[in-house]
């Protein structure tokens, strides 16, 4: 009899194991999918607070009216047909600044970013990251894989406009931990300083946050599972994506900004990034600005920070 019913307990547990692996696999899936996947394709503007989005659409209708040439070039590891524009500032200059955009967004979605350095006598070169509109992809690498298409970007650069150009790096949101990641890199010598925006610390930190925030679910055992599903699926493992660990290699001037008040990517990250970074440093910490409004909350105190941090550098 007692064998019997250690059989059924040993049955119920099988059971239960199973199923828990069966639940696990699961939401590891969803987690890939909600997060890497391109869909939807782009965030509808709609979706913006009424500040930036009423803003946006206008330098959207600006952008759309300037003269800009389409580049394009093979992603660093794939067979990836990706997209950039470049347009020429307003008189002819040797600098350049180039843009990363935020996550499942392109180079539209940069257009105040690129009217402003635009405006500040820059040239200005716009990506279209792999897996977003423009460029071709079937998952978002939320910075990591992009890092190297940008180091490929400032070499295309070079070689189109000539190897005397000076070149700073910018990027909000997601493309702020882009061009953090991508300091970390062996880069040219022309690229003078960078800006980054409301970028977070690791791709794996800033999920782990969203699980919490969205779903209030542990990061574990999710985060490892999902690791090993968007490995299988991408060939990398987000656990690697770190900006911090990049900035420790990270020589350049850097300029970082974040808003006080944002609950995205929490503001507690740029500190860590700040610390991370081994080279000249300045932060900034925008009172009452929640995630990527620095800029629309206060342009003109913006324009001015982030135009003179660039002077600085780019002589």
């Amino acid at each position: 009899m007692k064998s019997k019913k250690f059989r059924r307990l040993i049955w119920s547990l099988v059971f239960l194991a199973v199923l828990l692996v069966g639940i696990i696999g699961a939401a590891s899936y969803y987690l890939y999918n909600y997060a890497f996947e391109p869909q939807p394709r782009l965030n509808p503007l709609t979706s913006l607070k009424a500040k930036k989005r009423q803003q946006l659409k206008i330098d959207q209708r600006w952008l759309g009216q300037q003269l800009q040439e389409n580049w394009y070039q093979q992603a660093a590891n794939q067979h990836l047909q990706l997209h950039a524009i470049y347009l020429a500032a307003p008189h002819k200059s040797q600098k350049t600044i180039i843009v990363a955009h935020g996550y499942r967004e392109n180079h539209l979605y940069m257009a105040s970013y690129i009217r402003m350095f635009h405006q500040l006598g820059y040239n200005v070169l716009a990506p279209d990251d792999r897996g977003s509109v423009g460029s071709e992809g079937q998952y978002i690498s939320f910075g990591w894989e992009d890092r190297l298409d940008y180091v490929k970007w400032i070499k295309r650069l070079l070689k189109k406009k000539g190897h005397q150009q000076q070149i700073g790096l910018f990027g909000v949101s997601m493309g702020g931990a882009t061009v953090m990641m991508t300091s970390g890199q062996k880069l040219p010598s022309q690229v003078k300083a960078i800006v980054e925006d409301c970028g977070y610390s690791s791709v794996q930190a800033e999920l782990s946050y969203e699980l919490k925030q969205q779903f209030n679910l542990p990061s574990q055992p999710l985060i490892t599972t999902a690791a090993l599903v968007a490995k299988q699926q991408t060939g990398f493992d987000f656990r690697h994506a770190s900006a911090v660990d990049q900035l420790k290699h990270n020589h350049l001037p850097t300029f970082f900004i974040h808003g006080a008040k944002d609950t995205f990517v929490p503001t507690k990250m740029v500190y860590q990034n700040y610390h991370a970074s081994a080279g000249p440093k300045k932060i900034w910490v925008v009172p009452h600005a929640s995630h990527a409004m620095s800029y629309y909350e206060h342009p003109t105190l913006y324009r001015q920070k982030v135009g003179a941090f660039f002077a600085k550098y780019l002589k």
